[in-house]
C-alpha cells in the first residue's frame, strides 16, 4: 500500500500507532490555563472583598474609639465645671467677682473645650412637700394646663400621698382608691423623696409630669418660691399674678442683674414669696471642637465638712435641648478667657 511502512510487505503497528491524529494535549493545557485565569481572578476579588471590609470595620472602630474618647472628655470637663461652680458659689459675698446662683449663664474655655454653666437655688422651684396648696395648684392649671376641678382633684391626691393620715380628702386618694385602680403603688403618708415619686399619684399623666416635672422640687422645704431666681411659668402660678404684671417684673430683674444691683420685689408674690437658700441646681455643658456635648445635671448644697464640701442631691446626665441635638440651634458659643461674671 502506498504512504505506509511495511516489514515484508506488512503494515506495521508501530506505525499505525503513530500516525498523526491532531494535538489533544495542547488543547488540555489551554483549557487548564483559562481555568487558571479566572480562579486567580475570582482570588483577586475576593481579596479585594475581604480587605474592603477590613479597613471599613478598622475605620469605623477608630471612630468608634475618637468619639468615646471626646465624650469621656467632654464628661470630665462638665464635671468640673459642676465643682467649679460650687466652689464659686461659696466664696464669700462681698467679694466683687462673686458668683450668685441667679440663673445666669458663665462661660469659659478649658483648652480646646467650651463650658457654659448655670446655677439657680432651688428656691425658684415649687416645692412638691411644703408648697402652699394654691400656688401648687395654680402651677397645675399654668403650666400644666388643667381646669380648676381637675387640679384641686390632683392637689388633695399629692396631698394624701404625703400627709401621714390614712383619712382621704374631699376629691383625694388612699390606698383603698389604688387598689380599686390597680395600682401596686400605694401612698406612703410620707414626705415625696424625689420629684419623679409624683409620677405614681392617681390621676398623674406621663404628659402632665412632663410639663411640670422641671418646676418642681422636693429640696427647698419652702412654702413659696424664690421671685428672683424663679422662671416665668412659676411667677404666673402665684395667685394674683398677671402675665403683664410679671413680664415688666422679668425686665426689670434682668435690667437689675445686668447693673448688679438688687432685684427688685415683687409684688404680687406677698405671701407666697421665699428667699434664696443654699441649695443650688447646677447644669454644665461641655463642648468638643468636634461637635461632641455632654450635659451635667447636680443639685447640690454646701458641706461644713472640709472632706466633704458638697452633698449631692443630684448628679445625673443631662439632655440638651431639641434645638440643639438636631443641630437647629445649640448653646451658646464659648467665649476665650475668664468666665462672665
Amino acid at each position: 500500500m502506498r504512504g505506509r511502512r511495511t516489514l515484508g510487505g506488512v503494515p506495521s503497528r508501530c506505525a499505525l500507532r503513530c500516525l498523526p491524529l491532531g494535538r489533544p494535549g495542547g488543547l488540555t493545557r489551554r483549557r487548564t490555563g483559562g481555568f487558571a485565569l479566572i480562579a486567580v481572578l475570582w482570588i483577586t476579588i475576593l481579596l479585594t472583598v475581604i480587605g474592603s471590609s477590613f479597613a471599613y470595620s478598622m475605620r469605623s472602630e477608630a471612630l468608634a474609639a475618637r468619639n468615646a474618647l471626646s465624650v469621656a472628655q467632654a464628661r470630665a470637663a462638665a464635671d468640673g465645671a459642676v465643682e467649679r461652680v460650687a466652689f464659686e458659689l461659696q466664696r464669700p459675698r462681698n467679694l466683687g467677682d462673686a458668683w450668685a446662683p441667679d440663673g445666669q449663664p458663665r462661660r469659659w474655655q478649658e483648652g480646646e473645650i467650651g463650658i457654659v454653666a448655670t446655677a439657680v437655688d432651688e428656691a425658684a422651684k415649687v416645692d412638691l412637700n411644703t408648697a402652699a396648696e394654691p400656688l401648687l395648684k395654680g402651677l397645675l392649671m399654668v403650666i400644666g394646663g388643667l381646669d380648676e376641678p381637675a387640679a384641686q382633684q390632683l392637689v388633695d391626691a399629692i396631698v394624701d400621698w404625703r400627709d401621714p393620715d390614712e383619712l382621704s380628702r374631699t376629691n383625694g386618694a388612699e390606698a383603698p382608691d389604688y387598689r380599686a385602680a390597680n395600682r401596686t403603688a400605694l401612698p406612703p403618708n410620707a414626705p415625696f423623696e424625689a420629684v419623679g415619686e409624683l409620677q405614681r399619684v392617681l390621676g398623674m399623666t406621663p404628659a402632665l409630669f412632663a410639663r411640670i416635672g422641671a418646676h418642681l422640687t422636693v429640696y427647698s422645704r419652702q412654702s413659696g418660691v424664690n421671685p428672683a431666681t424663679a422662671s416665668r411659668d412659676v411667677l404666673l402660678s402665684i395667685p394674683g399674678a398677671g402675665a403683664e404684671q410679671v413680664d415688666a417684673f422679668l425686665v426689670q430683674r434682668q435690667e437689675a442683674l445686668q447693673a448688679r444691683l438688687p432685684i427688685p420685689p415683687f409684688p404680687q408674690a406677698q405671701g407666697y414669696a421665699a428667699g434664696s437658700i443654699p441649695v443650688w441646681a447646677i447644669r454644665a455643658e461641655a463642648s468638643l471642637p468636634d461637635g461632641v456635648t455632654f450635659v451635667r445635671d447636680a443639685v447640690l448644697r454646701p458641706s461644713a465638712d472640709p472632706l466633704r464640701p458638697v452633698v449631692a442631691y443630684v448628679w445625673q446626665d443631662g439632655v440638651l435641648p431639641r434645638e440643639a441635638a438636631t443641630g437647629a440651634g445649640g448653646p451658646a458659643a464659648p467665649s476665650h478667657g475668664n468666665p462672665d461674671r
